[in-house]
């Protein structure tokens, strides 16, 4: 089973569901050609895809082309349902460093032809997770600065400033769609700046105030 940590807390949460927005940053919509989408555009991860400190993700034989996205997650501590915006924050327990792998490849072949493009996203090793820091500890989540670098080299720097939909936002949405529960974590998109990662790269994701996380690529 697969946790999710709070350190300062000594808190241990199961991980649920792994809850993830696309096209949440008008530049990375732009960036693959994508319209700005008048709702969130929600997909899922398995828990069974998180990885961290000491792991690497391995690219699977179906596919030629893995990228890398930095996201903020979300760590949700209580459960919520059909929660309003004004209350979304109280059910978050901390924030955390994520990077959602994906088989660029395999989903436009995929959204090609219709189809579901789980198995680009949630395949084993696709969701590198750091662990959290409480939510008390952050003040402002919309004004965090996420990188990511490659092999030392800087491919992505923005702001969650620039998400289209904020936290409480996404959270008042998706609990209406289905109860959020304690150890479910969401991903809250990734700003421009996405390519492709080979074997023997190495991924560093690093988001201010929160933490940072480095995972080998083979």
């Amino acid at each position: 089973m697969k946790t999710a940590n709070i350190p300062a807390t000594s808190q241990q949460f199961p991980i649920g569901k792994i809850v993830c927005l696309a096209r949440n940053y008008a530049e990375h919509a732009r960036e693959l050609g994508n319209e700005t989408p008048a709702a969130p555009v929600l997909f899922m991860k398995p828990a069974s895809s998180v990885i961290g400190y000491g792991e690497a993700v391995k690219i699977p034989s179906y596919s030629q082309e893995c990228h890398y996205e930095v996201e903020l997650a979300v760590l949700i501590g209580s459960q919520a349902r059909n929660v309003t915006a004004d209350h979304a924050l109280e059910h978050v327990a901390g924030y955390g460093v994520a990077i959602d792998m994906t088989l660029r490849d395999v989903q436009n072949q995929l959204k090609s032809k219709g189809l579901p493009w789980e198995i680009a996203k949630g395949f084993d090793t696709a969701c590198p997770l750091s662990d959290f820091v409480p939510a008390v500890a952050v003040a402002d989540p919309h004004s965090l600065n996420l990188k990511l670098a490659v092999n030392g080299e800087s491919r992505q720097n923005g702001n969650s400033a620039d998400m289209i939909n904020r936290i409480p936002q996404i959270i008042a949405h998706i609990s209406g769609i289905f109860t959020l529960e304690p150890g479910d974590v969401i991903l809250t998109g990734t700003p421009a700046g996405v390519g492709q990662v080979r074997a023997g790269d190495v991924m560093t994701a690093e988001i201010a105030s929160i933490g940072s996380l480095t995972i080998p690529v083979t």
